[in-house]
């Protein structure tokens, strides 16, 4: 029972990644994985031992994100909060690497919430096709179409953003 409960704790790191890319707060990113751990402890006999924990648990935290979701829509709340006020003002950057990060995560987070969790899945949490589309919950046909398609509207925010970046304001 420890070697379980260790297993799943290792996954806390990834866990947070994948809910702070889902859900733009870090205290609503940091509930769901406080509900997803605590229902994975109460469903423990459920994850098979000798399995990494990793799957069964994106699965979980994925269809608790949905159901908050659906919550929120039925209620009419925002899902995603505002800004503050300071976190919009940009702060000087030391590198250019620190400015291309920052607007892809921008970028990552302006595209819906379905391309979203594809993409992280995918492309930062290494799962494959077969995998992300199991704990998604949909074919794998549709993960790949959500895929090509938010890497299309990242394409497109970025070099939006790339734009306008280099235009400049000159004043008389």
């Amino acid at each position: 029972m420890d070697d379980k409960k260790a297993a799943i704790l290792s996954e806390i790191p990834r866990l947070r990644r994948y809910a702070r890319s889902l859900l733009r707060d870090r205290d609503s990113a940091d509930d769901l994985v406080q509900d997803c751990l605590e229902r994975a402890l109460v469903r423990l006999d459920n994850w098979q031992t000798g399995e990494s924990p990793r799957r069964w648990l994106f699965t979980i935290m994925h269809h608790l994100f949905i159901d908050q979701m659906r919550k929120v829509n039925r209620r009419g709340e925002s899902a995603m909060l505002p800004l503050e006020a300071g976190e919009a003002q940009a702060a000087p950057a030391d590198q250019v690497e620190s400015i291309a990060s920052r607007e892809i995560m921008d970028a990552l987070q302006a595209i819906s919430p379905d391309r979203r969790a594809a993409l992280v899945m995918v492309a930062i949490e290494g799962f494959s096709y077969a995998e992300a589309a199991n704990i998604l919950g949909v074919p794998a046909g549709t993960l790949m179409s959500r895929i090509a398609r938010g890497r299309e509207e990242l394409r497109g925010l970025l070099d939006d953003s790339s734009r306008r970046r280099s235009i400049r304001i000159v004043e008389r």
